[in-house]
């Protein structure tokens, strides 16, 4: 379980694609599914410094002439509060059928309320880690 609140979206996601992939543990295996399930709380407090609310932008193609869209991260923030840190996992994530498996163990609210009590999960400080 990690808090995103406060933390750079880059760093906070760099992190959490490497505790997803297992890299942190000694048994890891580069074509093996041997990382942990993540749980990413107050996605909605994720920073972003200098103007990148105003000038990153998110693009894509619909597949029709004409039809390249673009929202800036502040227009995907206020639609949905959890798909910036979804995104940004999820291109740290390999791009291929292992990275789709790996990003199902990825789970994002926006509050600090989750649905994962049972399972007891361990708080992770982020800025511990390397």
């Amino acid at each position: 379980m990690v808090d995103a609140a406060g933390q750079p979206l880059g760093r906070l996601a760099s992190k959490v694609a490497k505790i997803l992939r297992g890299k942190h543990k000694t048994n890891y295996t580069p074509h093996v599914d041997c990382g942990d399930n993540v749980i990413v709380l107050n996605a909605e407090q994720v920073a972003l410094s200098g103007n990148k609310w105003a000038d990153k932008e998110y693009i894509w193609h619909t597949g029709y002439p004409g039809g390249q869209k673009s929202l800036t991260a502040e227009e995907v923030h206020k639609k949905d509060n959890c798909k910036l840190v979804e995104k940004s996992v999820k291109g740290m994530l390999p791009k291929n059928k292992l990275g789709s498996v790996i990003y199902k163990n990825l789970y994002v609210y926006a509050g600090s309320e989750h649905k994962h009590e049972a399972q007891q999960p361990k708080v992770i400080n982020l800025n511990e880690i390397k």
